[in-house]
C-alpha cells in the first residue's frame, strides 16, 4: 500500500500565501511622497533641541548679527508713562469766535492746516447774525435816534444865533446832547454793518481749521488753532503722585532718536486720578510731532539699578512668552537666556538679571534669530 505525504503540499500552499501578500512600494530616488523626515543639511541655521540657534558665519553677516559685551554698571532707574504732546501756552493759541454769525475770508483767504501765519494777521471774518425781531429794533432804534439828532441839530442852530441873549450853558448842553445823539447813533449803525476780525494770537502754523466760506458759527467756536512747531511741550499722567517728587531727567524716543527732556513741573490736582506732568524739549526733533499725538516718555528718577545696559531691541519673547535675550556661546551657537528688565532712556533697558558679565548680547539681527526653527 502506498503511503500518503503531506510535506509538498503544505510547502506549496506556504509558497503560494508568502506570494500573494502585498508587497510595500519602493519609489525610487526623488520620488518620494513627502511621508519621509528631511535630510538634514548641517549648513544652514537651525534650531538645536536644546533651544539653542545654529547660526554659521555667512547666515549671520547676511542677516546683519551684531552683539555688545555685557558689563556690570549702575544706572539710573527710569520709569515709563503715557503722554500727550501739547502747545505751549506762550508760543501757541486758538482762535474763537467771539459772537455769533457767519465766516467770511480774510485779505488772504482762509488759511489752511499747515500755513504759516504771523501774529495779528486777520484770518477771517466774523459778520454778526440777527433774528427779524432783533434787527426791526435795531432799525427802529437807529430811526429814532437819528429824528433826536436832527432835532438837537436844529435846537443847537437856533441857540447859537441867539447867541447874545441865550446863557452860554443852553448852548454848551445842547451842543452836548448833538454829540451823545451822534455818538449812539454811529454806535447802533455799527452794530448792524460791522464784523468781527479773528487775527492769529501767535505767529506759527495753522494746527487745525475748522472754518468754510458762508459757515455760521456759534459764540465761543474753535475756528482755528495756531501753533509754533519748535515750541512743543510734552505732558504725561503719573498714576503715582510719589513719582512727580524723584523725577531726575526725561527722555523721549522719537523714530528711534533719544530726545532729553526738561522737567517744567507737576500740577497740584489730580486730572482723571492721574497727575500731570510737563515737560519741554530743545530738539528739533519735537518739531516733527502733532499735537495730540499720544508718546512714551521715559522718566529718570534719583533712584539707581545695577544692572547690564543693552538696547532695548535685544528683548524679545519666547514661546512661554517670557522675556529673553539671546545670547553668543560660541562663533556659531547662539543661545536663549530668560531675564528681567527695567527701562533706561526708551532705547535702552537695564538687564537686573539673566546675565553675565563678559557675555555677548545679540542687539542687531536678534528678531530673526528668534524666528530660526
Amino acid at each position: 500500500m502506498k503511503r500518503f505525504h503531506p510535506m509538498p503540499s503544505l510547502l506549496a500552499l506556504l509558497m503560494a500565501t508568502a506570494l500573494s501578500a502585498p508587497l510595500p512600494a519602493l519609489a525610487g530616488p526623488g520620488h518620494d511622497h513627502g511621508d519621509a523626515p528631511p535630510t538634514p543639511t548641517g549648513n544652514g541655521p537651525s534650531r538645536q533641541p536644546d533651544g539653542s540657534v545654529f547660526l554659521p558665519k555667512p547666515a549671520q553677516r547676511q542677516l546683519g548679527v551684531r552683539t555688545v559685551v555685557a558689563a556690570m554698571g549702575q544706572h539710573v532707574k527710569a520709569f515709563e508713562l503715557a503722554g500727550t504732546v501739547v502747545m505751549d501756552p506762550n508760543a501757541g493759541g486758538k482762535v474763537q469766535a467771539v459772537l455769533a454769525g457767519r465766516l467770511e475770508a480774510g485779505p488772504k483767504g482762509l488759511p489752511g492746516v499747515g500755513q504759516a501765519v504771523r501774529k495779528g494777521e486777520v484770518l477771517a471774518y466774523v459778520v454778526p447774525t440777527a433774528g427779524a425781531i432783533e434787527r426791526s429794533n435795531q432799525l427802529a432804534q437807529q430811526a429814532e435816534l437819528r429824528a433826536a439828532r436832527d432835532l438837537a441839530a436844529r435846537r443847537v442852530a437856533r441857540l447859537t444865533e441867539l447867541a447874545d441873549t441865550v446863557p452860554r450853558k443852553d448852548i454848551e448842553a445842547a451842543e452836548s446832547e448833538l454829540h451823545s445823539l451822534t455818538q449812539r447813533l454811529g454806535a447802533v449803525g455799527a452794530g448792524l454793518a460791522t464784523r468781527d476780525a479773528l487775527a492769529a494770537p501767535v505767529s506759527g502754523v495753522i494746527a487745525s481749521a475748522n472754518a468754510v466760506a458762508g459757515q455760521v458759527v456759534d459764540a465761543r467756536e474753535l475756528v482755528f488753532e495756531v501753533v509754533d512747531p519748535s515750541r512743543m511741550r510734552i505732558e504725561a499722567l503719573a498714576y503715582d503722585p510719589a513719582q512727580a517728587q524723584s523725577v531726575a531727567g526725561a527722555t523721549l524716543a522719537v523714530a528711534g532718536q533719544r530726545v532729553p527732556l526738561r522737567f517744567l513741573g507737576a500740577a497740584r490736582s489730580l486730572r482723571d486720578q492721574a497727575l500731570p506732568l510737563q515737560f519741554a524739549g530743545d530738539s528739533s526733533a519735537l518739531g516733527a510731532l502733532a499735537l495730540g499725538q499720544p508718546v512714551r516718555v521715559f522718566v529718570q528718577s534719583t533712584d539707581k539699578v545695577d544692572g547690564v545696559q543693552v538696547p532695548a531691541a535685544a528683548l524679545l519673547r519666547n514661546p512661554a512668552n517670557q522675556t529673553i535675550v539671546w545670547v553668543k556661546e560660541s562663533p556659531e551657537r547662539f543661545a536663549p537666556r530668560v531675564v528681567t528688565a527695567v527701562p533706561l532712556d526708551g532705547t535702552s533697558v537695564a538687564v537686573t538679571s539673566g546675565l553675565q558679565p563678559g557675555d555677548r548680547v545679540a542687539t542687531q539681527g536678534a528678531t530673526l534669530i528668534n524666528q530660526v526653527r
